[in-house]
């Protein structure tokens, strides 16, 4: 028997495919015998205690479901398949972009591992909410985590995060991520249909956030008035754009074409990816509202927040 283990993320800036990625690569490395049975490039290794021993896991490619066209594809998962499942926070909860989408997930018994990023202000109830999302699709969850990434609208706000501190923190989660799996495997003998009554049985993993879920998180001045920025997108300084067109395949919304590259056209969802992947430093916000939340974000929250971790 083959136990599949893979990352499958949304990023706009790559915080969330550094984490989710690390973690599905760390929690391979355990299972398949601490790493010193197969490295990145190989098949797999194979599990060496208990009635499991038999089985064999295998370091699966990962799939980034950000460029526009990866998801017009449909995903179906089964019983020996572990997946680690990241999306950024925007506003208090999974991106509503995501949704349709997500709901066309077959998980067919896998298990899941769900992984939030966010800026360092709250994850609010997106944990819970992408934690329900995969267990309607049929996936068990087994584990859950919230980290911090740099905000999208700040290069001051979380600077420089997932740093090597949150990376440990990733590191050592997996390992106990991949310890109770292996446990739950072992104690099955490997046998899919036992592990699949276990699993109901233990229901999904307890994790931070309301329900019903809260709704979307909305920015306001300190007068308590609603700074509506919903259809701001950032402008284009062409003096400096050069045309190289990584803006384009940087929008996970697809809303930058290549025969006009820098002009936003479509659906904004303002991850900053086009801003902050920029080399020329060609793209840029100015909407006042825009501004005064970030400046406000900056001061709020700049006491540095910790990952939550849920096993």
């Amino acid at each position: 028997m083959e136990k599949r283990i893979r990352a499958m993320y949304f990023t706009g800036t790559n915080t969330t495919a550094k984490v989710t990625a690390s973690i599905a690569y760390k929690m391979w490395q355990q299972l398949a015998g601490g790493g010193n049975q197969a490295d990145a490039g190989s098949p797999g290794g194979k599990a060496s205690c208990g009635k499991a021993e038999s089985i064999r896991y295998t370091k699966a490619e990962n799939i980034d479901f950000s460029p526009r066209e990866a998801r017009d594809k449909a995903y179906a998962f089964d019983e020996n398949d572990i997946v680690v499942f990241g999306t950024p926070v925007i506003a208090g909860r999974v991106p509503n972009v995501l949704l349709k989408f997500l709901d066309t997930l077959q998980g067919g018994n896998a298990m899941a591992v769900p992984v939030v990023l966010y800026g360092n202000r709250n994850f609010d109830d997106a944990l819970i909410e992408l934690r329900n999302i995969l267990e309607a699709r049929g996936f068990h969850t087994v584990a859950a985590a919230a980290f911090i990434g740099e905000h999208s609208f700040s290069k001051a706000l979380a600077a420089g995060r997932p740093d090597a501190q949150d990376m440990k923190l990733a590191d050592a989660f997996a390992a106990k991520a991949a310890a109770k799996v292996g446990r739950l495997i072992v104690e099955n003998g490997g046998d899919n249909a036992r592990i699949a009554v276990a699993l109901s049985a233990a229901g999904p993993v307890a994790v931070a956030g309301e329900e019903p879920l809260r709704p979307y998180y909305k920015p306001r001045d300190r007068k308590g008035n609603f700074i509506n920025i919903l259809k701001v997108k950032p402008k284009l300084d062409r003096e400096k754009c050069n045309g190289c067109g990584i803006c384009v395949t940087a929008c996970p919304m697809g809303s930058i074409q290549a025969d006009t590259p820098g002009a936003v056209s479509g659906i904004c969802i303002k991850c900053c990816g086009c801003v902050k992947k920029c080399p020329q430093g060609a793209l840029y916000f100015d909407d006042a509202g825009y501004l005064y939340h970030k400046e406000e974000l900056e001061i709020e929250y700049a006491a540095r927040k910790e990952p939550s971790l849920f096993l």
